[in-house]
């Protein structure tokens, strides 16, 4: 099945007009009508915006996989979307490696500290 197929097969399980979604996820209904007929792939946005409306993966909507719902573990999740070394729990929770070797809590403080002088060096800071 190609991903027009699928929006399509999506958007009628919602009981939705081509024009109701078009307007939930910020398109217009002639470019859903594109997209589910398979005359235009809809870009990267406009993937993630159908997926998160219908709570599948992008995997699913391109065809990749059958399983809709498959998605990250919500810890993986959170790591992907903000990552913030300075947090003590990353550091504590993950394992960060350099050429292989785990990093110390320690070391990945002193390597968060020398980032943060580099930067201010450059007048990043």
């Amino acid at each position: 099945m190609k991903y027009g197929n699928r929006i399509a097969r999506l958007r009628a399980e919602k009981e939705l007009t081509q024009g109701e979604l078009a307007e939930k996820v910020s398109i217009s209904r002639a470019s859903l009508s594109h997209y589910e007929n398979d005359r235009r792939e809809p870009d990267l946005d406009v993937l993630a915006k159908l997926a998160d409306f219908f709570g599948v993966t992008l995997d699913f909507l391109m065809g990749r996989t059958n399983e809709p719902g498959r998605s990250l573990d919500p810890e993986v999740k959170d790591f992907v979307e903000s990552l913030e070394l300075a947090d003590e729990s990353i550091i504590q929770k993950f394992q960060l490696t350099i050429d292989g070797r785990e990093l110390t809590s320690d070391e990945a403080r002193r390597f968060i500290a020398f980032i943060r002088a580099e930067r201010q060096m450059r007048g990043e800071a």
